[in-house]
């Protein structure tokens, strides 16, 4: 009787608990201010690898909102001080679901920020 309970339980986990990771793209350079690309020589990359989210919510069957890559993207950028863009990284979607319940849908970007040089 508890094998048939496990199973039941495990069975209704991969049932009710979905999640999913999709790659949107990989880039060279991203970024969402304008950067003058005849001047890509002033910058350097950063030392660590940076990440930016933006989430929306689900609520019973109800959207909060909408999430957004630019958002996701400026965040990322944002983490580091005086970095313009990111380099060498990729943007991901990320959703998952207890249906009917809650669930979350994320625009995931990471890159590793390009630096402006002060001169």
């Amino acid at each position: 009787m508890k094998l048939v309970f496990r199973m039941g339980l495990v069975l209704a986990s991969v049932l009710f608990l979905s999640a999913c990771t999709t790659r949107i793209v990989d880039y060279t350079v991203i970024s969402t201010k304008n950067v003058d690309i005849s001047d890509m020589a002033s910058y350097e990359r950063a030392s660590a690898r940076v990440q930016g989210v933006d989430t929306a919510h689900t609520i019973l069957i109800f959207p909060t909102g909408t999430p957004n890559m630019k958002e996701a993207i400026d965040r990322a950028i944002e983490t580091t001080p005086n970095a313009n863009a990111l380099v060498d990284g990729v943007v991901n979607l990320r959703a998952w679901q207890i249906p009917f319940i809650y669930g979350q849908t994320s625009y995931v970007v990471e890159g590793t920020p390009l630096v402006k040089v002060k001169k």
